[in-house]
């Protein structure tokens, strides 16, 4: 199996949190997702989610955001499931100098995540590593991870999660 380079990577990525954001602005600007206006419903654990299948664009400033204990904010980009039966989940954190957005943990789902500004240590199955604007983090399933804001300014990152949708129930 050949390897991907770091920028066939990031190119990749990008273009799929591209096409998976921009079905967001709909349920942003309409209060409506995807699966209501199509009817379309899968189930990923007791909850139903929309299915992403419908194109659109999105303007940052308009995602909503979260207030989060830490003092941090979240944007959400997008939630829900792919019509080839993945479920994502694409946010924005800001997360404070000094500060973790939890406790290293381990989940079920990759994730990716992309760094946009600051100076981050993420820890990766107990051994920290630096990471900075432009860097990129991939998360596997089930590996104890963590993240720290490590800088004395806030640091940006969007985060897309990726995981294989239940079946429904």
């Amino acid at each position: 199996m050949e390897k991907m380079s770091r920028r066939e990577l990031v190119v990749a990525l990008s273009s799929f949190a591209a096409l998976g954001g921009v079905a967001s602005l709909a349920q942003t600007q309409s209060g409506q997702g995807a699966a209501e206006n199509t009817g379309k419903k899968t189930s990923t654990s007791a909850k139903q989610d929309r299915v992403l299948d419908q194109s659109q664009t999105f303007q940052y400033a308009q995602l909503p955001v979260t207030n989060l204990p830490n003092g941090g904010t979240q944007r959400k980009v997008i939630s829900g499931v792919l019509p080839t039966g993945e479920y994502i989940e694409v946010h924005e954190t800001v997360l404070p100098a000094g500060k973790m957005p939890h406790p290293p943990h381990r989940h079920r789902n990759s994730e990716v995540l992309f760094i946009r500004e600051g100076k981050l240590e993420f820890l990766n199955n107990g051994k920290p590593e630096p990471v900075g604007p432009g860097g990129v983090v991939f998360t596997a399933s089930n590996v104890l991870h963590g993240l720290r804001n490590v800088g004395d300014t806030p640091a940006s990152y969007f985060v897309i999660a990726i995981s294989r949708a239940e079946k429904e129930t």
